[in-house]
């Protein structure tokens, strides 16, 4: 019998109280994640491992999500899942644009359904 390594997540938030119960929620569920409060600390964390995926919020500071997405799509192949509070149709064309598989709005989802999709994405 093959022991599989536990899938990676990157978690991008810079809200820490909703970037710890991700990250508790994501670690119970059997995923090892690492979490950076900014686009460019995510951007350090992708130069130093590689993730299976990279769950990004689109309001940070230092870098926003979507220059981290313009950032990373020059050489990540990492699949993204965008979660923003900002619901403009305009900022999910833009981040799919980019390469962003799956968006959903933050308050709209219980982080409880998040772990959900992310596991079914990551199956």
């Amino acid at each position: 019998m093959q022991i599989t390594a536990p899938k990676k997540i990157l978690i991008l938030e810079d809200e820490k109280p909703m970037a710890r119960a991700l990250e508790l929620k994501l670690t119970h569920a059997g995923f090892e994640t690492r979490v950076a409060f900014n686009g460019e600390e995510g951007l350090s964390y992708l130069g130093k491992e590689s993730f299976d995926l990279i769950l990004l919020d689109l309001v940070m500071p230092k870098m926003g999500g979507l220059a981290f997405l313009e950032a990373m799509k020059k050489d990540s192949k990492t699949p993204v899942i965008v979660m923003s509070n900002l619901s403009q149709a305009e900022d999910e064309r833009r981040a799919r644009d980019l390469g962003a598989q799956d968006f959903f709005i933050k308050s709209d989802v219980p982080i409880a359904n998040i772990v959900e999709r992310i596991t079914q994405f990551l199956k």
